[in-house]
């Protein structure tokens, strides 16, 4: 949903930054870790202590890194395979974060067994539904769709997170876990059965198998 948007942000908001880094020599995997860092700082930093709107400003500001180092990579001719899977696997370690703050918070300043649970949960699923996808495409199949796609998850955690603790309506952030657990279980469902149909087509045509099952 929120993809439609990158282009407007890339090429309009973001595009001095962008120019400003090519010119100090700065590479798109670097702005990628950097990124990385600051988001999991944030959410690792000020979630567990209670400072959830510090949190949610710090990893906003970061997390647009997502957007620059692409962008920068495009615009250089730098683009790579390297680059694309080096973003990949620092995007999971971010998500993490996120959740792994809230879940933190939660364990200690939020007092929350249960919404302890139901962030871990999110944790969790999110992960899988990023997995089902990339294993789907591994495998040369099209695992894309569901109602939980990852820009979507992160904005949707951050700007209730931020807007609960601007208002004191930690209402906000908790109805929000509960959507994206029912989401990110949904996405699994549907991606799950989404594959297992081209899986039946591809047997039943005799093609043979690409991996091991179960390998990782």
């Amino acid at each position: 949903m929120l993809d439609r948007f990158k282009g407007f942000w890339q090429g309009v908001v973001l595009l001095p930054i962008v120019k400003l880094f090519l010119r100090l020599g700065i590479s798109p995997d670097t702005v990628t870790l950097v990124g990385t860092l600051g988001v999991c700082a944030g959410a690792l930093v000020f979630f567990p202590q209670g400072e959830l709107l510090i949190g949610v400003l710090v990893i906003t500001a970061f997390v647009f890194s997502d957007l620059v180092d692409g962008q920068m990579a495009r615009m250089s001719g730098r683009s790579s395979k390297f680059g694309a899977f080096w973003d990949s696997t620092l995007d999971r370690f971010g998500d993490g974060a996120i959740f792994g703050g809230l879940a933190l918070y939660f364990a200690g300043e939020g007092d929350s067994y249960l919404y302890l649970c139901v962030t871990l949960y999110c944790l969790v699923m999110g992960s899988v539904t990023s997995y089902a996808r990339a294993r789907a495409e591994s495998l040369g199949m099209d695992a894309k769709g569901g109602i939980a796609e990852r820009a979507d998850r992160l904005v949707a955690i951050l700007v209730m997170t931020g807007l609960g603790a601007i208002f004191d309506v930690p209402e906000l952030m908790f109805v929000t876990l509960w959507v994206l657990a029912f989401a990110n279980t949904y996405t699994v469902v549907f991606r799950v059965l989404k594959v297992r149909r081209q899986a039946l087509a591809l047997d039943a045509a005799g093609a043979p198998a690409t991996d091991a099952p179960g390998s990782a």
